[in-house]
């Protein structure tokens, strides 16, 4: 353990490292396996007559589908059976679905099954962060949420190692046994969560109705666009090397591993800069960055230059969580219960925008003949215009109100 990692314990280790531990393993079960375990094995579902190309594109989809219904029911499920219980109770869910992802009865049995592994990674993200931090000494927030949020990027780099071993036993083996590591991660952190947790009902009551202003519904905006921008690379970038390239699914698992590598250094990276920059000021360098980097991977046919920017673009999904709730408590200081408000929120437009433009992709992809590469250059688009709208809305905003002033008698 870091000296630093150490102060922000110091005096309560005990209590606050077994809490960050049960939301790291919430994070690494619920996104970094059930969703981006699914792409290295989406060659090899197809390899393997399991499905079709279009099924596959579509029952991937499914995930982010449930992730938006289980942003929307975390809170109101919490409110009823506690924020613990609820946490449990979706990492026994995703156990379930890695297990019954390994008998492909039907169609329609994978996608309810991918379904429910995205309503337990939906709700685990709405409640994780407000169940852990309110544990966590003030000024070390920050560092316990990257902490938290590193098992997404863990979890990328996991799939991209665990998965290709786990696929030279077979296809349903490699399904089991991420079932087995799931229960595994389960047991070993069930007891870690804090005892008592806020009432969600309570800190909703407790909420301004101004929750939503100006700079707030420009970071629901943004965020929107993040999700859009981040599906194609991460539905798509394994497919891509693996049969559009022609490399293989071997290559395709190994440019997943740099992926992985690239997961996570996002979450600390990202959280250095907001510290430094300030979180506002950090995401519009950060997104620029990553448009013009799947910009890149969109022209680019070259493994090494692919793999390069891969690792950058591996940063960006996992990175932007911490990135982006350091960007809510800037904009809302000081108040607990209306940014784990905003956060909610914020996770549930994210997960729509996630969800709709998972399905469009897959339409777009289809319809296409599968071009991967145009797939990314609407992916590079829509994170432009995340930062377009942070720096364009404020100017008119203020156009307005100098405008309104100017007449006002």
């Amino acid at each position: 353990m870091s000296n630093s990692m150490s102060r922000a314990v110091t005096g309560r280790p005990a209590v606050v490292w077994p809490h960050i531990f049960a939301g790291f393993c919430a994070s690494l079960i619920s996104i970094g396996l059930a969703r981006f375990a699914y792409t290295p094995l989406l060659p090899v579902l197809i390899q393997a007559h399991w499905f079709s190309a279009s099924d596959v594109v579509y029952l991937g989809a499914a995930n982010l589908a449930g992730y938006l219904v289980g942003a929307l029911l975390g809170r109101p499920l919490a409110a009823r059976v506690s924020n613990v219980t609820t946490l449990r109770a979706m990492k026994v869910l995703v156990t379930l679905a890695f297990l019954a992802c390994a008998f492909p009865v039907s169609t329609n049995w994978f996608f309810v099954w991918r379904l429910l592994s995205g309503v337990a990674g939906g709700a685990i993200m709405v409640l994780v962060a407000a169940t852990v931090l309110p544990h966590v000494p003030g000024d070390r927030k920050g560092l316990a949420s990257g902490a938290v949020f590193l098992g997404l990027g863990l979890g990328i780099a996991a799939s991209g190692t665990v998965v290709p071993l786990l696929l030279r036993f077979g296809l349903r083996e490699t399904w089991i046994g991420l079932a087995a590591l799931s229960a595994i991660l389960t047991a070993a952190s069930w007891y870690g969560w804090p005892r008592q947790t806020a009432p969600v009902a309570q800190q909703a009551a407790t909420t301004p109705s101004s929750a939503s202003n100006a700079p707030i519904n420009i970071l629901y905006v943004q965020y929107a666009l993040m999700a859009a921008g981040l599906v194609p690379a991460m539905v798509f970038l394994v497919d891509f090397v693996a049969r559009g390239l022609g490399a293989g699914a071997s290559l395709g698992s190994l440019f997943w591993i740099l992926y992985g590598v690239g997961a996570i250094f996002g979450p600390p990276l990202y959280g250095v800069c907001a510290d430094r920059l300030g979180a506002r000021s950090a995401l519009r360098l950060l997104l620029s960055a990553q448009a013009i980097t799947v910009a890149a991977l969109a022209g680019a046919s070259n493994h090494l230059l692919i793999g390069a920017l891969t690792v950058i673009i591996g940063s960006f999904p996992p990175g932007i969580v911490p990135l982006v709730l350091a960007r809510v408590r800037e904009t809302v200081p000081g108040s607990a219960a209306r940014q784990n408000v905003i956060w909610s929120r914020a996770t549930t437009v994210f997960a729509a925008s996630q969800a709709l433009s998972g399905y469009a992709y897959s339409a777009i992809y289809n319809g296409s003949g599968g071009n991967h590469r145009l797939l990314f250059v609407m992916g590079a688009v829509a994170t432009a215009l995340a930062v377009l709208v942070d720096i364009c809305i404020p100017l008119l905003l203020r156009k307005q109100a100098n405008a309104g002033s100017v007449n006002t008698p």
